[in-house]
């Protein structure tokens, strides 16, 4: 177990930045789509902004997100949950249920891995979202979650409870989402005597609300564990084979190097980071999507009109896509039932319109001040 710093001018900045912080913290987000790791970007900026030295751990495209966005960080590379998702959505809990194993496997793998930093680095405090073995009993640890419900159908319950017996090895849970109007999560994040401490982040998005001139009619980010990303972009081009609108696809795939293709008028990228992200999202008309959280947050920031096509199986994006439409916010349909005939009643929705606050205060890094 090595930790790295991919910066090359900045390496010897990077590491007098290390030794001057007053607290070195672990921040390990989940690699199961990006939206674990896009959600810690503005944590990890507010830990900068507070003197803290951030230690980026994740794995496969997670990580690489967090390197790019930080280079001048020092990361580690975790154990991947290799998560797979079934192409009917309808054995998706099944097929996650006989993955049980291996993630456990994956997380007991995680936990002994920061066992060993531990003994080996000045380690203050780890914030896990979602890394269910990345906690320590003598160093403070912190989990991020929206999800103390988590929806799977008849099996609920079950995968709720473990859930949360899971967060029980923290020291406290933060939640990503504001309680009362505001809420974002709805039903997801109230449970009563979780048995830890509970602080709410408001809206974690990393992206600011930024004027701009649309230049694309639709914007498409795809994302998520496969097969369902390259079964959601073949349906994009086969529904707007033979429109005229100008369409940015953004793949959501990682590859060496970033290549940019033209399908007719199908404008194609593999992956964007923050900054460009923003700016494409700013500059569409419309944007379609999955309900994944971490997309709502950041749609919710740059106050788009949006349209959503939750991941088959998935009951957690399901249920939020159905709580925003009936906030009358944005709509949403299956997967199979896209339909490009069918766009100008997508949209009959006001789009986010409301400020969605962020409560980053210095206060929540107490949970490092006593070991």
């Amino acid at each position: 177990m090595t930790l790295k710093s991919d910066s090359k001018e900045g390496s010897k900045a990077a590491r007098t930045e290390f030794v001057e912080t007053s607290y070195n913290i672990v921040i390990a987000p989940l690699n199961w789509g990006l939206g674990h790791a896009t959600r810690c970007i503005p944590v990890i900026h507010f830990l900068l902004q507070n003197n803290v030295n951030p230690i980026l751990a994740s794995d496969g495209a997670s990580l690489e997100l967090l390197r790019n966005e930080f280079p001048q960080l020092e990361s580690l590379e975790l154990p991947s949950y290799g998560v797979r998702y079934s192409k009917k959505g309808f054995f998706l809990r099944y097929k996650l249920l006989l993955q049980f194993p291996y993630l456990f496997y994956t997380a007991f793998r995680e936990y002994t891995l920061l066992q060993r930093l531990v003994k080996e680095r000045n380690i203050d405090g780890v914030i896990s979202d979602n890394r269910f073995g990345m906690f320590h009993k003598k160093v403070p640890s912190v989990y991020i979650t929206h999800q103390l419900q988590v929806l799977s159908g008849s099996t609920t319950f079950l995968s709720s409870s473990l859930h949360r017996w899971c967060i029980q090895n923290f020291k406290e849970c933060w939640i990503p989402d504001s309680k009362g109007p505001h809420s974002l999560t709805g039903a997801l994040s109230k449970v009563s005597n979780l048995g830890v401490p509970v602080k709410y982040l408001g809206n974690l998005s990393r992206f600011s609300s930024v004027p701009s001139i649309n230049t694309y009619k639709y914007l498409f980010i795809l994302s998520g564990p496969e097969p369902q990303r390259s079964l959601l972009e073949s349906v994009i081009f086969r529904e707007f084979a033979a429109c005229n609108d100008a369409v940015l696809v953004v793949r959501g795939t990682h590859k060496k190097s970033k290549s940019t293709t033209k399908y007719k008028h199908i404008h194609c990228v593999d992956m964007m980071y923050t900054k460009e992200l923003e700016k494409a999202i700013s500059s569409a008309e419309y944007v379609i999507c999955r309900s994944g959280y971490s997309s709502v947050m950041d749609l919710a920031v740059l106050k788009k009109k949006v349209f959503f096509i939750p991941t088959p199986g998935q009951y957690e994006q399901l249920y939020l896509a159905q709580y925003l439409q009936h906030k009358g916010i944005a709509g949403y349909c299956n997967q199979d039932d896209f339909r490009y005939t069918n766009l100008s009643s997508y949209f009959q929705y006001s789009g986010f319109v409301s400020n969605y606050p962020v409560a980053l205060r210095k206060e929540l890094l107490g949970f490092i001040s006593v070991k």
